[in-house]
């Protein structure tokens, strides 16, 4: 499959569309994140007593990363450096997307405006922005139906329905190498497939 890149004119940052030859199809990628984690500490932050850092996970991302540990025979909290990398990330991509857009128009019936942050640091919803493992045990995000309408709003986009089925979407990938945890996020507009209903 060829594919080409069109940058937006008058827009920094690694803001484009791309284009598939052979289907035509343009998916625009919006944001980008990146985030490192220190092993060491992060497993000393998540184990000192009365510590919070555990609360951050949810219970899916909790009983997936004791599970990846016992098959690996490694320490649990390895993935979970991983996944916490991960959310960072996608942090980091959406901010990178909202930035990228006017600060004036009005999104959805929220509280939220396209343009604004919809969290701060002090407020972001991390357990509801879960960072799982699907059948095949490749890491997906998966947003909570608060923190998904929070995104559409703030990236000014509508819920799906006729004439609109592009939303945005999360894509990860996860390493860990000797110290370090890494994540890097994508987040691009998609056509979401059409339904008859069913």
């Amino acid at each position: 499959m060829i594919c080409s890149v069109k940058a937006r004119q008058g827009r920094a940052g690694g803001c484009g569309k791309y284009i598939f030859k052979e289907s035509d199809e343009i998916m625009s990628l919006m944001g980008l994140g990146h985030d490192v984690v220190d092993i060491s500490g992060f497993s000393q932050q998540l184990n000192e007593p009365g510590a919070r850092l555990r609360a951050l996970f949810s219970t899916r991302e909790l009983r997936q990363a004791a599970l990846r540990a016992r098959m690996k025979h490694d320490d649990e909290s390895l993935h979970l450096a991983a996944r916490w990398a991960g959310k960072e990330a996608v942090l980091k991509a959406w901010c990178e997307a909202i930035a990228q857009l006017p600060r004036h128009t009005n999104a959805g019936e929220g509280n939220a405006r396209a343009g604004e942050y919809p969290y701060t640091l002090d407020d972001f919803p991390w357990r509801e922005v879960e960072i799982l493992d699907d059948s095949r045990g490749c890491p997906r995000v998966v947003l909570s139906a608060k923190a998904s309408t929070a995104l559409t709003d703030s990236l000014g986009v509508n819920e799906p329905g006729p004439g609109q089925n592009r939303m945005p979407v999360f894509h990860v990938s996860l390493s860990h190498d000797g110290s370090v945890a890494s994540a890097v996020v994508i987040l691009q507009m998609e056509d979401r497939p059409e339904t008859d209903g069913i």
